[in-house]
């Protein structure tokens, strides 16, 4: 019975090179992989590198009031906005009862983050009446380009496309020299043209003295409205701003947008989709034609009706009459053309789009409907100083209670201490790599809180190999030699490990899900270090210990070892003892 016992434990310890191996290769190929991303360093977080800060004030609209539920479906929209430009660690929260904060760290886009965060008004789709080039540039020559990501084509389906190329823009009046007169009598026309249900139904009814008033006020309206579109200047900043300020949905406006750098003043029917209608929007490239990338829309279940709905009419007109605008915030994002009827709940945008601008449209287009209007009341530029220092303060607090740990180790421990280094060094390895990977892969950036987690983590790594430690030195004291107390220790000290880890982790993870901003960067690096605590126990701590207890210095129980049963005050070992011999029978005579 004795040979089969031994053969099991001499297996069990005899492939411990296999399980080190593994994880010297994991590290090799994590690294090589880090060097070859051109990414050696974590990528770091607005605390530490520095970025933009952004505060928006709410300002409230018609029937939306400046409330708790409000603000805070603003914060999440604001959130996916961001999140949708491949921004990570930005920081969006409410301060005070009508101020948000947005917080974009160093190394992305912040600029083009600012247009959309900062670009807060409702979303709507308008048919497009009529259109001039203005300020300096308002030259014939100065027409939009085929390529201008403006002059796009809108179809049913990608199988059906047109081509955008040909979406060139045709202006009502795109010399300086034209009159306000000339330009009145085309926005004359252009409202009388517009086949909206109520203007049809008030141009239908018999006069009356409500009607006359109604068509008085109609005029009033109109030549109002004829007024403001010949005096836009739309190369000002200032008429940018005010242009369709206070307008309500089923009101005409005016509007601005920018085309192969000339900026475009538009008439805009009233809004016949809203964005709110946009169930999904996407860049993607079309690999099968030339038309390169393009913006897919889905619709829900109304606007795919009030969709076909306005492209019936618009098909039938020729440009600028057979465009729709994008109007975010007053201004016109895009002016797709319409060459046919849009049915379905399906439609995609395209023309001579680079990837960017794409996935800026599609961004604007799935999370362009706020609940508020914001007013943008200051932007400041985050210097990484404060949070340098607080660093620097954090890394040498670490630093010295890292030494103070492995001087305790070494005194208590003793031979010991050069295992529990040995690990706490491939747990640090494989953190700062995988941390190094993680900032292009999914957007991680190390702040000041994931520092935290990560030198929390050093304690409960450490306290993983206290707890093998303490089991193997019970079973010596219990009278084992080495190489059968490290075998005996370990179920008893994995399970121990497993239950703590798991513990920590679930925290992490509960801490992650509930809360927003650097609080989940600690709960991330918490996580992540608590689960390389089990990969580095596993594959390097005990196959370590188990090659070690072969060796001489622990196996004979040096008093250097950490490991010396006289000081453990180890029982002596249990020996057998042989049965008194029976007596010997003698022979009767």
């Amino acid at each position: 019975m004795a040979a089969p016992k031994k053969g099991r434990s001499a297996s069990a310890q005899s492939k411990p090179g296999r399980s080190l191996a593994l994880i010297l290769i994991a590290i090799v190929a994590l690294t090589g992989g880090m060097f070859l991303s051109g990414h050696t360093t974590p990528r770091l977080g607005i605390d530490l590198a520095g970025g933009t800060s952004i505060t928006l004030e709410a300002k409230a609209d018609q029937g939306s009031a400046i409330n708790k539920a409000n603000m805070d479906t603003a914060v999440d929209i604001m959130n996916r906005r961001v999140n949708g430009l491949g921004v990570s660690e930005a920081e969006v929260q409410t301060q005070g009862d009508k101020n948000i904060i947005v917080n974009i760290p160093k190394g992305t886009n912040s600029k083009e983050a600012r247009e959309q965060v900062g670009t807060t008004a409702k979303l709507y789709f308008r048919p497009v009446l009529a259109q001039d080039a203005t300020g300096p540039a308002a030259a014939p020559s100065a027409s939009p380009s085929p390529s201008a990501s403006g002059s796009s084509s809108a179809s049913p389906s990608p199988s059906a496309s047109k081509s955008g190329a040909s979406g060139e823009k045709a202006t009502s009046s795109s010399s300086p020299s034209a009159s306000a007169t000339t330009q009145g009598r085309a926005v004359t026309d252009a409202l009388k043209a517009d086949a909206s249900p109520s203007a049809s139904a008030s141009a239908s009814s018999s006069p009356s003295p409500s009607a006359s008033s109604s068509s008085d006020a109609g005029s009033t309206a109109d030549a109002k409205l004829q007024a403001q579109y010949a005096a836009l200047d739309c190369s000002k900043k200032a008429a940018r701003t005010k242009a369709g300020e206070g307008v309500k949905p089923e009101d005409a406006t005016v509007g601005c947008g920018e085309m192969g750098g000339v900026w475009y003043k538009y008439l805009l029917g009233p809004a016949a989709v809203a964005g709110t209608e946009v169930d999904k929007a996407q860049a993607v490239y079309n690999t099968q034609t030339a038309a390169g990338w393009q913006v897919t829309m889905d619709f829900n279940k109304s606007g795919s009706k009030k969709f076909a709905d306005i492209t019936a009419k618009l098909a039938q007109n020729t440009q600028p009459l057979n465009e729709f605008g994008i109007v975010l915030d007053g201004e016109v994002v895009s002016s797709p053309t319409v060459n046919e009827t849009i049915s379905g709940g399906q439609a995609q945008i395209s023309g001579s789009f680079t990837q960017e601008e794409a996935q800026s449209l599609a961004n604007m287009l799935s999370y362009g409907a706020l609940p508020l209007s914001f007013q943008e009341q200051s932007v400041t530029t985050v210097t990484a100083a404060l949070g340098g220092e607080q660093l620097h303060a954090g890394l040498l607090a670490g630093a010295i209670g890292l030494g103070l740990v492995v001087l305790y180790l070494v005194f208590y421990y003793r031979g010991l201490s050069v295992v529990a280094m040995a690990s706490l060094l491939v747990s640090g390895i494989l953190t700062y790599v995988i941390m190094a990977l993680l900032g292009p892969a999914i957007g991680f950036a190390l702040n000041l809180p994931a520092v935290c987690g990560a030198i929390v983590a050093i304690g409960i790594t450490a306290d993983s190999f206290i707890v093998y430690f303490e089991r193997i030195r019970d079973e010596i004291r219990e009278g084992r030699s080495l190489r059968p107390a490290v075998e005996r220790a370990w179920p008893r000290a994995r399970r121990t490990i497993l239950v703590s880890d798991f513990v920590s982790f679930l925290a992490a993870a509960v801490l992650f899900i509930v809360t927003v901003g650097k609080v989940q960067g600690f709960a991330f690096t918490l996580g992540l270090t608590t689960v390389l605590d089990v990969v580095v126990v596993f594959f390097f701590t005990k196959p370590l210990m188990t090659l070690l207890a072969r060796r001489k210095f622990f196996a004979s129980g040096s008093k250097w070892s950490g490991l010396d049963p006289q000081n453990l005050g180890a029982k002596p070992p249990l020996r057998r003892t042989r049965r008194p011999a029976a007596p010997a029978q003698t022979k009767e005579a």
